[in-house]
This record gives C-alpha cells, structure tokens and sequence, in this order.
C-alpha cells in the first residue's frame, strides 16, 4: 500500500467506531497509534527528501543556466570569428541544455506540488494522533474510575464486611437490651419507693394510736 493511500485510509477512519467493536479497546488505539506514529515517520522522511530533492533540482538548474550562458557566449565568439559552423554547434549545445532546462522546472513543480501535499498531511496527521491519545486517555480514565468502582463493591460483599456488620448490629441489640434492663430496675425503684411511702405513713399511723393508749392510761392512774 503506497503512502498516500495508507495516509488517507488513516485520516478517514473513524477511531471511536472501531474502539466500539473491538473486544479489548485499550490494545486497538495502541495499535491504531502505532500506526499513525510508524506513517507519521514515513510521512517526515518523504517530505525530507523531497525537500533535498528540491535543492538538488535547484542546483542543476542553475549549473545548466551557467553552461547555457557560455554555450551563447561561444556561438557569439565563434561569430566573431567567422565560425559560422562553431556557433551553430554552440547553439546547439545551448539548446540540449535549455531543454533539460525545462524539464527540470517540471521536476521542480512536481516536488514543490509533493512538499506541499506531504506538509498539509503531516499536519493532519499529527492532529489525528493528539486526538487518538485524548481518547486513550480517556480510555484508561475510565478503566481506572471502573476498577475503583469494582474493586469498592466487591469490598463491600465480601465475608468480613458481613460480619462486621453482623458484630454491628449484635452490639446495638446487646444497647438495647442493657436500656431496657435499665428502664426496667428504674421502674422497679419507684415502685418501691412508693410502698416505702405508703409503710412509712401506716407505721406512724400505729404509733399515734399507741401514744393516745398512752395518754389515756396516764389519766386514768391520776
């Protein structure tokens, strides 16, 4: 597969659709990266050459422009000279060069053309990555933020939970059961004390009938 038409197929796809029905979506963006990296690098070392390309057509033109100046310099001292033959063959040779000339600024159109393609796809490369990795990112955000979930309810269910919640509420019934035996001995001491009233004013109830006997007795004897 050429460049262009891998570099199209990459730019085209659609990430978040292939994430979706990828069995393990964390392995296909890295995957998926790898690749734009790998064309990313393709991309650079094209555009390089054809930069040098560029530099080297650049040279030749102005090397044949040179050569084409001495070709016109040489027919028009062959003229001088009344070497009609020489000139002409000068300006032949002048007219190979020219040729090759032309030829060589197609060339340089071509690579100028190739420069700026491989220039404008780099660019939408490189935004094609940023925006892969901020789903990769995102990606690993939410596996970290599930296994946190997971791993919170699985702590929850497990066996000692239970039974610290099960020792939880034995010693909140064992409360209760202390309270109510509290509530109880306290209604018992009122109960109590309010016979204790009750005894106390019959005894002194007795005690006065006695003191009048008493008293009766007394005045009596007198």
């Amino acid at each position: 597969m050429g460049i262009f038409s891998r570099f199209a197929d990459i730019i085209n796809s659609n990430v978040s659709s292939l994430l979706d029905k990828a069995e393990d979506p964390e392995k296909m963006i890295r995957l998926i990266l790898q690749e734009m990296e790998d064309t990313l690098v393709e991309v650079r070392t094209n555009s390089a050459k054809a930069i040098a390309d560029k530099k080297e057509l650049s040279r030749r033109v102005s090397s044949m422009e040179s050569h084409i100046e001495e070709w016109q310099n040489k027919a028009s001292l062959a003229l001088t000279k009344s070497r009609e033959d020489l000139a002409r063959a000068a300006l032949i040779e002048k007219q190979k060069l020219i040729d090759i000339v032309k030829s060589l600024h197609i060339e340089q159109s071509l690579v100028e053309e190739t420069i700026d393609k491989l220039t404008g796809e780099i660019s939408k490369l490189e935004t094609k990555i940023n925006e892969t990795r901020a789903k990769q990112q995102a990606l690993v955000i939410r596996r970290e933020a599930a296994g946190s979930r997971r791993d919170v309810q699985k702590h929850l269910h497990t066996s000692r939970t239970n039974e610290a919640f099960s020792k939880f509420e034995q010693y909140e019934r064992k409360i209760d059961q202390l309270e109510a035996e509290a509530d109880t001995y306290e209604m018992s001491g009122k109960a109590k004390s309010l016979d204790q009233e009750f005894a106390e004013l019959q005894a002194s109830d007795e005690i006065e009938k006695e003191l009048q006997k008493l008293k009766e007795k007394m005045n009596k004897d007198q």
